[in-house]
């Protein structure tokens, strides 16, 4: 599928608010909403449009302790390093990346006791650096590619 730049307007608009009505994106983007209606649902259908989602307020549901931790796997504990974080529901991400360390990990924490505990708990598997997250950046950047 070849994205244009209509697409990109559209992502970019459900990047920022997924949301949105067919109408509304329409309209900000001018197009009908039987058109939106069906480049999102192509877009859907190829596997560019993956899933919707939303952006949770960590301070309000008890998890104000984010911390980006980047993991270096020891005795090639792979598998079970892996299986140990499916198991747990406060992960936003583990990538597995390139580099000094083996993942980078998002996980939120109700206070630095659980952040303690799950460094702990994850030391028999895993060299960790852990980074606490104090503020976010927030850009209007526009998607520049896909």
């Amino acid at each position: 599928m070849k994205i244009d730049e209509i697409d990109r307007r559209i992502l970019d608009e459900l990047n920022q608010n997924s949301r949105l009505s067919m109408s509304e994106l329409g309209r900000r983007i001018n197009l009908s909403s039987p058109s939106v209606t069906e480049r999102v649902r192509n877009m859907e259908s190829y596997g560019v449009i993956k899933k919707y989602t939303i952006e949770l307020d960590h301070e309000k549901i008890g998890t104000p302790i984010q911390c980006i931790i980047e993991a270096t796997i020891k005795n090639s504990e792979y598998e079970t390093f892996k299986k140990y974080i499916k198991e747990l529901s406060n992960v936003e991400f583990c990538y597995r990346i390139s580099g000094r360390a083996c993942y980078m990990l998002k996980i939120q924490f109700a206070n630095f006791s659980e952040a303690e505990e799950f460094i702990e708990s994850v030391g028999p598997l895993a060299h960790t650096v852990t980074h606490f997250i104090f503020s976010q950046l927030t850009t209007d950047l526009k998607m520049k590619q896909l």
